[in-house]
């Protein structure tokens, strides 16, 4: 079977509305697992901070389309996104052609394009810059962002970098001591998210996460690393290969005993010159089909029929559809409140990215018969244990059905819950003290920054023991920095979050390693 055909095929073999994992589809919905928060945390920082912002990760990590996402999320009212591809053009003289086409600016030059923002500034718009395959910046090009990143007192444009991991190396060479821009590294899925992730997908193309049994969807996982590009590609072939298995099964029997033609042809004739004798021979004539009768059980042409012989197998989608979210309409970023960081994504302007709406797709209801499952000749398979697999998406091996493990727990778990919400109250701790005394691999929740130290205080206590704040300078001018908690792991940090006040999860804190905040307590001394 070529690629194509197996690509039209294997849509109608699982009865899906369109390919699940193509990277944009009908529909589409912005999956919010370990991209929401750093979603929020870029907004947060491109108000507050004045660092280049460089989002990394590896490939199929998501990295553009969280840049979509974030063009999208932006009130088109008060920012002018530049979105410009490094991708055939990584010197300083390719990009900054494209950022003054797209500013009107005459001159492709870095001081000529800060004075058409400080321009726009006066407007009350603001310039979000971003650049996709920022790994193929040459020194060059890195050095002239760093330049429009760094802008004048009048104003300056935010500018964004979404690259793979070896960027850094070059932007630290140039920087030197000093800091000219702020790393958040993309995580991978969990395996658990991984199993949402693939969920919301099946869901949009019409079916649901059943297609997968729990073994699948682990092996899934293994295989991508929970990079949710790669989950694509792996799911996809995985539903192409059980496919074939399974079409290769209901041709198998049918191919059970087939004799060469003229071998045939050869028994027929030998069987007409016997009933011709029985009829001719003196006392065998009067019952001349009797001793045939077994003759003519010949195994030719007794395979069983493709049709009608499979049960029917229903396949009901039980999850429930994902709320998007970053629902609502589009909020200002720049003039509004922290909360409005995830504000509505709507139709992407940079260039047909794909639509992140607020509203949830109502996909067709699909109940279908499954195609043939291949049911061999005889009596030998008993009935009765071809409903009982749930996935139809059984390669090599029965799985057990993903909804059969999680039944009994239940139960027991709601009582945990409440044990975990009284917190002790304590006071904020300010200094740098408490901070350099922990390990520099462990995390903080970041909540907030202020100018303002007794908001600072007041922020630490209205969460408890586990708030302090340190101290920072920001442009010259003095930053308090409230965190929270005292974690082992990013993900720890982040489980945390969702155990916060809802007003505090508005603000969009953020995880951040101990050793970022020692290092900014270092710059400010």
């Amino acid at each position: 079977m070529t690629s194509l055909h197996a690509d039209e095929a294997f849509l109608g073999h699982f009865q899906l509305n369109h390919d699940p994992f193509a990277p944009r589809v009908p529909g589409f919905k912005f999956f919010p697992a370990q991209r929401k928060p750093v979603l929020g945390q870029l907004h947060h920082l491109a108000r507050y901070s004045q660092l280049l912002l460089v989002v990394t990760g590896p490939e199929g990590s998501g990295k553009t389309l969280l840049r979509q996402a974030l063009v999208a999320s932006t009130n088109k009212q008060s920012v002018q996104s530049v979105v410009v591809s490094a991708r055939g053009a990584g010197d300083a003289a390719g990009i900054l052609r494209q950022v003054a086409q797209t500013l009107n600016v005459a001159r492709p030059e870095v001081d000529a394009i800060l004075k058409q923002v400080v321009q726009l500034a006066l407007t009350g718009q603001e310039v979000y810059l971003l650049v996709d395959d920022a790994e193929q910046l040459d020194d060059s090009a890195q050095e002239a962002l760093l330049g429009l990143a760094a802008g004048t007192p009048e104003g300056r444009p935010h500018v964004f970098l979404f690259g793979e991991p070896s960027m850094i190396a070059g932007l630290e060479q140039l920087s030197g001591d000093e800091e000219r821009f702020h790393v958040i590294e993309l995580q991978p899925y969990t395996e658990e998210e991984t199993r949402e992730y693939l969920a919301q997908r099946l869901e949009g193309a019409g079916r649901g996460i059943e297609l997968f049994s729990a073994q699948q969807i682990s092996d899934i996982h293994e295989s991508s690393g929970g990079w949710p590009g790669i989950i694509n590609q792996v799911a996809r072939d995985a539903m192409i290969e059980a496919m074939i298995a399974s079409r290769s099964a209901v041709k198998r029997p049918s191919m059970g005993f087939k004799m060469p033609k003229k071998h045939v042809l050869a028994i027929g004739a030998v069987v007409v010159v016997a009933v011709a004798a029985a009829v001719l021979i003196p006392g065998r004539g009067k019952t001349p089909t009797a001793p045939n009768a077994e003759q003519g059980q010949l195994p030719l042409g007794q395979a069983t029929p493709k049709n009608g012989a499979n049960p029917s197998i229903d396949f009901a989608g039980s999850s429930q559809p994902m709320p998007l979210p970053l629902v609502g309409q589009s909020q200002p970023v720049m003039r509004g409140p922290l909360a409005e960081a995830a504000g509505g994504i709507t139709e992407g302007d940079d260039g047909g990215a794909p639509a992140v709406d607020g509203g949830v797709a109502n996909p067709p209801t699909v109940t279908t018969t499954a195609p043939p499952a291949g049911v061999p000749s005889g009596p030998a398979p008993a009935p009765a244990p071809r409903p009982t697999p749930a996935p139809a998406v059984a390669a090599s091996k029965p799985a057990p059905a993903p909804a059969a493990k999680p039944a009994p727990a239940p139960a027991p778990k709601p009582a945990a819950k409440p044990a975990e919400k009284p917190v002790t109250v304590a006071k904020a701790a300010p200094g740098g003290s408490w901070y350099a005394s922990q390990p520099a691999s462990n995390y903080v929740v970041q909540i907030v920054g202020t100018s303002s130290e007794a908001s600072a205080q007041n922020v630490a206590k209205e969460l408890g023991g586990e708030a302090r704040y340190f101290k920072k300078s920001l442009n010259g001018k003095p930053l308090y920095v409230v965190t929270y908690g005292n974690f082992p792991s990013h993900a720890a940090a982040t489980a945390a979050i969702k155990n916060l006040p809802a007003k505090t999860q508005a603000g969009k804190p953020w995880p951040r390693t101990v050793a970022s905040v020692q290092q900014e307590l270092a710059a400010a001394r």
